[in-house]
């Protein structure tokens, strides 16, 4: 008995039919990515005006990443088993909330808050944008549509500082909030009237609970010790031993839970998978650039070349036409020639090398050579950020394509909340020493003794500095420290660039497949029921022949439905 799956649509007139499909998903990707960088030219005015210090400011990113991290295998598990265009209606309306809320903050914690809740949204959209595209689209096909998405990551990461600083000096802060609020709701709408999935066999909801609070308590345990650590206790003390006593177990615990449980948020034999465990060692790597260096690259801009948030946006988009570049051209090039590998790792060596020349960088080093590894740098998270979660996709069974896809974009989140959290730390402690070493040497004999103990209190609370407030003595001291710190802080990150050099170097180079996901829900469907018919007509009663024909009727109405874009 055989089965058959029609081929699903080729040509120009598919392309059309997808891209008016995901139209509405890749407004509110748009959104959702550029959320966590529209506020880095804000930070500094946002911070002065609620009160706070560098840890205020770096929560104020890490928020968001923290609860999208926690949040994105959930959203992925839960895509396996329920409607992912229900789901991606709801992750939306999560961050329409969040971003009203953070809009309206009236201190730190507030703020906090609500850019927590719009990290859930954002979770939602790093996962199921992608899901929803692999069920519609073959892998050998879904690279012009990840290049899509890359680009649209690239101006939405790169070009949303630019958005947030001309936004930040003419509307004011809360509107960096605010903009992509009403823009979302019009995605919402758009979502429910051109995005028609294909119907998929029913399964029981089972939610792994536990497993979800295990994570949760895992994730933010580590993060808050990254922060508290060096300020509020020392690296090496019982509060260091307590957390990250928690973190082991709550992530030791998470592990046990997913191995006995019946839907495990990340099933553990995912792992068995090698070319998921080098895509998840990878994606650790590459997330801490991906959520960092929009940030680490504002603050650069704004305090060591004093530049305005305007400025520093537009001083961005060498980036952003990397990025560009490296995702929509290599993501073509992937669906043409149907090889994937020398593009991931040549962008993963780009990627590593713009972070070693951006660790050369100071507060007078000739722009254009920023420029070109800024540039750099674009083109090489451009060239594998997305291209990494097609080549799990192609090698995990589709029923675990949810999973699968969060699992990967879990860990580059979390690597990112960690990172970013990891080296704001680091900056902050780095910037008042080199202040006050550079202070130590300048000339100083113009100022009164008031104006030097100002300025020295300013420089030593830890707090933004309001560089319009110092003497303008002290500019090229305060410029120096932060161009110091900043190159300091992509030099940590370059070994975490060279693991992911190594991770892309071991992925094994298995061939595109040119079948979708629903597609091989179907093929899986029809072997199992092929198998099952073989078991049960081993012998030739009547019983066995009638079970065979109702089943092979069971896989024929199976087959009439590939998964085609409606």
């Amino acid at each position: 008995m055989a089965t058959s799956i029609a081929p699903a649509e080729t040509g120009p007139r598919a392309q059309r039919s997808v891209i008016l499909a995901i139209s509405g998903l890749i407004v509110g990707m748009f959104a959702a990515i550029a959320s966590s960088t529209i506020i880095s030219p804000a930070l500094p005015r946002i911070v002065s005006d609620l009160g706070g210090g560098e840890d205020i400011l770096t929560w104020a990113i890490t928020a968001s990443l923290l609860t999208s991290s926690i949040a994105t295998p959930l959203w992925g598990k839960l895509s396996d088993l329920i409607d992912p265009k229900l789901l991606v209606q709801i992750g939306l309306g999560f961050f329409v909330t969040g971003s009203v809320l953070a809009g309206f903050a009236f201190d730190p914690s507030w703020l906090i808050a609500g850019r927590a809740i719009q990290g859930v949204g954002v979770g939602a959209m790093n996962t199921l944008v992608m899901v929803i595209i692999a069920g519609i689209v073959s892998a050998r096909d879904r690279g012009k549509y990840m290049g899509v998405i890359a680009g649209i990551m690239g101006v939405a990461q790169v070009g949303g500082p630019l958005l947030g600083g001309v936004i930040t000096d003419g509307m004011g802060w809360q509107w960096t909030f605010w903009l992509f609020a009403p823009l979302v709701v019009v995605a919402i709408i758009v979502i429910q009237l051109t995005l028609h999935l294909p119907k998929r066999p029913a399964r029981a909801v089972r939610i792994d609970y536990l497993g979800a609070v295990l994570i949760a308590a895992g994730a933010a345990t580590l993060t808050l010790w990254i922060t508290f650590a060096g300020d509020k206790y020392d690296w090496w003390s019982w509060q260091t031993t307590a957390m990250l006593g928690g973190v082991v177990a709550a992530f030791g615990l998470f592990v046990l839970v997913e191995l006995k449980t019946a839907e495990p948020i990340i099933p553990m034999r995912l792992f068995g998978d090698r070319t998921f465990t080098l895509a998840v060692i990878a994606s650790i790597g590459l997330g801490v650039a991906m959520f960092g260096v929009p940030v680490f690259l504002s603050q650069y801009l704004q305090y060591a070349r004093g530049a305005s948030p305007t400025q520093a946006g537009l001083m961005t988009l060498p980036m952003v036409a990397g990025q560009l570049i490296g995702g929509m051209l290599v993501g073509n090039l992937i669906s043409k020639w149907g090889i994937w590998k020398g593009f991931v790792v040549g962008g993963t060596i780009v990627f590593t090398v713009g972070l070693a020349l951006m660790g050369t960088v100071g507060y007078d080093t000739n722009f254009v050579l920023v420029s070109v590894y800024m540039f750099m740098l674009g083109l090489g998270i451009g060239s594998v950020m997305q291209n990494l979660v097609m080549v799990v996709q192609n090698s995990v069974e589709a029923k675990n394509l949810g999973a699968a896809s969060a699992g990967v974009t879990f860990f580059r989140s979390l690597g990112g909340a960690v990172g970013v959290t990891a080296l704001g730390a680091l900056l902050g402690a780095r910037v008042p020493t080199l202040m006050q070493q550079n202070i130590a040497d300048a000339d100083v004999s113009g100022l009164t003794p008031e104006q030097l103990q100002g300025a020295h209190e300013q420089l030593s609370s830890g707090a933004v500095t309001d560089l319009g407030s110092l003497p303008e003595v002290f500019g090229s001291a305060i410029e120096s420290a932060y161009g110091t710190a900043t190159a300091e802080i992509f030099l940590w990150s370059v070994p975490l660039g060279v693991v992911a050099v190594i991770a892309t170097l071991l992925l094994p180079n298995k061939s595109l497949s040119r079948s979708t996901g629903t597609e091989k829900l179907g093929e899986q469907a029809g072997k199992a029921a092929v198998d099952l018919a073989g078991a049960i007509t081993s012998s030739d009663s009547p019983e066995s022949i009638a079970a065979e024909r109702v089943l092979e009727s069971a896989v024929t109405r199976r087959s009439e439905d590939p998964g085609q874009v409606r």
